[in-house]
């Protein structure tokens, strides 16, 4: 059975999860309104991607015998001021949750709940490939500037992306 402190904390990340989801599928919203398909396509797969990050933790939980406890999930924001700030906001934004997940690996170290460390090794690896994949495209918009050409082939190459494999 998991010890409190760990479930309270695994419960929050659940839920910092979805909202993970429900940021990136705002930004696919803003993207896709601005006719930017590529950026919307690879938002909305980088949203499923982060609720099956919460559905990982969920079941997790209850393979420990733990419970569930899902709360409410803040709503994110619904417009940017140009195509680079969906992605200034979501590199920032991994940078978090790579702090919140190594978080709870400090707990699961101090509370010396060694399955909770390995299940959460995943996670960690997952947030350098998340801080990369993200800063990679940040820097190409970057290079990029106020060319709507350059802005556009940007646009055309993620719109290749496709799902990755579940969440295992």
């Amino acid at each position: 059975m998991l010890q409190q402190e760990i479930q309270e904390s695994l419960n929050q990340q659940i839920i910092r999860e979805m909202y993970s989801s429900n940021l990136y599928l705002s930004m696919a919203a803003f993207y896709a309104s601005n006719n930017l398909n590529g950026f919307a396509n690879w938002m909305r797969l980088q949203a499923e991607e982060e609720l099956m990050h919460a559905l990982k933790i969920f079941d997790y939980i209850l393979d420990r015998n733990g419970k569930v406890k899902l709360e409410q999930i803040p709503a994110p924001p619904t417009s940017w001021e140009n195509p680079i700030s969906p992605f200034e906001d979501s590199y920032k934004h991994e940078q978090l949750v790579s702090s919140q997940i190594n978080e709870i690996q400090d707990i699961a170290f101090r509370l010396k709940d060694y399955p909770t460390v390995s299940f959460l090794n995943w996670f960690a690896d997952e947030q350098v490939e998340e801080e990369k994949n993200t800063n990679d495209i940040l820097d190409r918009l970057y290079l990029a500037g106020d060319s709507k050409a350059s802005l556009f082939l940007i646009d055309s190459s993620l719109s290749s992306r496709k799902a990755g494999p579940k969440a295992e």
